[in-house]
């Protein structure tokens, strides 16, 4: 298999454009681009195709095109586009029940509460929408944990974190980034955040003191490259925070949920956390779901008033969240992501000094360091884009991979042969 531009059966006429319910018919893809920059923010650069419809592995741009997906929504899509299960499962509660706020209780979100902490071996849960919003929710509650449990003076609370995070965009979480392009213009910031070198564990145990609320860490960085810690790091951390009497908080919003081929990221070295805050793939693609699940007595210190949500917990929201455990339960996915990520790492392999100049995986998500004689990452991205294979760069020339674990081995090995034709064959022109 390849991952064609154009695959067989593709018409390409004006029937498969949408029309965007615009007047006057419908747009193509240059202008339904020039339409969103005349309209939009400009808070985004994407790659320039509009996809209009999706199944599984594979998106369709207006024109009809085909690509397939290795970026996954950054692992928002674990399961594919439009999972049959799941969107059955949001079909279902559409007809009957989609928001009542918590003001009142609903009959689905129970279920998904119970499965949702056994699935992830804890106690208690605290269901909002987006991952910034989960994370938001942990800083609040290890502070508060602090001060009522641990002792720590009032405002003295501080919490623990790692270089090149990724945790969010809000004015919190950007306060504690060491992303330039993140924090700049957007201060003051809120005080009480140390932050360390990543798999820097002499570092991570000075900055501990007895103000320390929680250490708050990625198992697998994402944003930064999918970086991996050494083997043993979750495990000593978990030992430091143990010793110290704080919190472990783990950010599993990208590496949770099957994408490292076990269930969270932290599972592969039999660590439980205080607290791990889960997002993207809880909603399936299909509707925003997060969620804080964790120990009772740590959770148990909100009380009503303290936090919430109007949205959080909705019906729908349990509903989809629901059907994406069950996916999970079976451990099918955790297999695929394990199995494939191995076919991943082999095929990367052979490109290191033709065109990579390192890669990092973990289950079947891997950041790719291309040569920046080849061109940028994004510059790379266009060329594979026009290869029909869909990724993201990030940080100059690094590639993210991260495919729906639903991909085929023969789809995965397709795009793969499409990455090394664009390495090994594009040459970034010279400068004049």
């Amino acid at each position: 298999m390849t991952a064609p531009t154009v695959p067989p059966g593709h018409s390409g006429g004006p029937d498969r454009a949408a029309s965007g319910g615009f007047p006057g018919g419908s747009r193509d893809s240059a202008g339904l681009i020039r339409a969103e920059e005349a309209v939009l923010a400009p808070n985004y650069r994407p790659l320039p195709v509009v996809v209009a419809r999706a199944e599984g592995a594979w998106v369709e741009d207006v024109e009809g095109r085909r690509y397939l997906d290795l970026l996954a929504g950054y692992s928002a899509l674990n399961f594919g586009h439009r999972h049959p299960v799941l969107v059955e499962a949001a079909h279902r509660q559409l007809d009957r029940l989609t928001l009542t706020s918590r003001a009142f209780h609903n009959d689905r979100l129970a279920g998904f509460a119970e499965r949702l902490a056994a699935l992830t071996g804890q106690e208690m849960v605290l269901p909002m929408n987006t991952g910034a919003e989960a994370v938001e929710s942990a800083v609040k509650v290890a502070r508060k944990w602090a001060y009522e449990v641990k002792g720590v003076p009032d405002g003295q609370a501080t919490i623990v974190v790692a270089a090149d995070n990724f945790h969010g965009r809000t004015t919190t979480i950007v306060g504690f980034s060491t992303d330039g392009t993140a924090r700049a213009g957007f201060g003051p910031f809120a005080p009480g955040f140390r932050i360390v070198p990543y798999n820097d564990l002499p570092a991570l145990e000075a900055a501990v003191d007895a103000t320390t609320a929680a250490v708050l860490l990625e198992p697998v960085q994402g944003e930064a490259g999918v970086i991996v810690p050494d083997d043993g790091y979750l495990t000593a951390v978990r030992e430091i925070t143990r010793r110290a009497g704080c919190l472990f908080v783990a950010d599993e919003i990208q590496s949770g949920l099957g994408r490292t081929g076990s269930t969270l990221a932290v599972d592969l070295e039999d660590v439980t956390p205080d607290l791990v805050l889960l997002g993207k793939a809880l909603g399936g693609g299909i509707v925003p779901v997060s969620a804080v699940v964790g120990r009772r007595d740590v959770l148990g210190v909100l009380g009503p008033g303290t936090h919430g949500s109007t949205f959080g917990g909705n019906p729908l929201a349990a509903a989809v969240g629901s059907a994406v455990v069950g996916l999970l339960e079976t451990g099918e996915y955790q297999r695929r992501a394990a199995e494939l990520g191995i076919v991943l790492r082999d095929g990367l392999a052979p490109l290191v000094g033709r065109g990579v100049l390192g890669f990092r995986t973990r289950g079947l998500w891997a950041g790719v360091d291309v040569d920046p004689a080849l061109g940028t990452g994004r510059e790379v991205g266009e060329r594979l884009l026009a290869e029909g294979v869909l990724v993201k760069d990030t940080h100059g020339s690094t590639l993210r991979i991260a495919p729906p674990l639903t991909i085929t081995e023969d789809q995965l090995r397709g795009a793969l042969s499409a990455l090394e034709r664009v390495l090994t064959t594009a040459r970034r022109p010279a400068r004049p």
